[in-house]
């Protein structure tokens, strides 16, 4: 591949999965969606964008709190760990364009009808149902609460994690799925099984391991690796629900597997913290 080649690649496939503006050109779909076992590289960029953009978050807060104390009293340890995690997941998801967000809404007011067409329908719809209001609050509270269970020593590198390991399960769920109509996900589910997406457990191997490596911390890189694969089940059982609830796989599905999958992550690396002793 020419590095002409390799960088419009890049382009589209940060186009596809973050708002920056990169510019793009017609074919871009087709292009992210034939490399798609590329994501968890392009999940490493905004996990570290993200991991920046916390770092940056915690200077600002803890500085505004020691601003504040001299006035009044706060509970500083709470907001000063709560106050960057929120933002950070909020970055993630203004960062994405809120597409992966969107799948989770359309997702919670599917659940509950019983005919298949009025999921369709309800999903495809721009409305917002109590049921895809709660299911999105509860999945995006979920990551926040486990950012803040994560010692701050380690968030960076959780960051990190979490994010290659959602693309990771996005790459996963396509590769099993079978298309529920078609639309962008059917174009997902023909263009992107390829043999070669088996690269992509391997590239998020070579992307998570260093990083912990480097830090010092190469037992837990191990664990890390290991927890990320907890992204292949999380995408089968997401796989089932969208059979379930939409007859196969659609986009929606692939974007809330992404936001399930990072607030799982972060959770249970919360609690891999608690186990392991450093």
């Amino acid at each position: 591949m020419s590095p002409l080649r390799v960088g419009k690649v890049f382009k589209d496939l940060l186009s596809f999965l973050t708002i920056i503006p990169l510019g793009r050109k017609e074919d871009f779909i087709f292009t992210t969606a034939t490399n798609m076992w590329l994501f968890p590289v392009v999940g490493g960029f905004i996990g570290l964008l993200g991991s920046l953009y916390y770092l940056l978050a915690n200077n600002i807060t803890v500085l505004l709190l020691n601003i504040a104390n001299t006035y009044v009293a706060l509970p500083t340890t709470f907001l000063g760990t709560i106050t960057p995690a929120a933002m950070t997941i909020a970055f993630l998801l203004v960062l994405t364009g809120l597409q992966h967000f969107d799948g989770l809404i359309d997702l919670g007011n599917a659940v509950g009808l019983r005919n298949l067409h009025d999921r369709k329908m309800k999903a495809h719809a721009w409305t917002v149902s109590y049921t895809g209001a709660v299911l999105a609050f509860t999945v995006e509270c979920a990551a926040v609460v486990g950012l803040f269970l994560i010692n701050p020593l380690f968030a960076f590198s959780a960051i990190i994690l979490a994010e290659v390991s959602a693309k990771l399960a996005m790459v996963t769920i396509v590769w099993i799925g079978k298309p529920s109509h078609k639309g962008l996900g059917s174009i997902f589910l023909s263009k992107a099984k390829k043999p070669q997406n088996i690269i992509a457990y391997l590239l998020s191997t070579l992307i998570i391991y260093p990083i912990f490596y480097l830090t010092g911390y190469a037992t837990l890189g191990l664990a890390a690796v290991g927890l990320m694969f907890i992204s292949i089940p999380i995408a089968f059982v997401m796989s089932k629900v969208s059979n379930q609830v939409f007859g196969g796989v659609s986009g929606d599905m692939i974007g809330a597997t992404n936001e399930t999958t990072r607030a799982t992550t972060l959770i249970l690396f919360a609690l891999l913290l608690m186990v392991i002793t450093i």
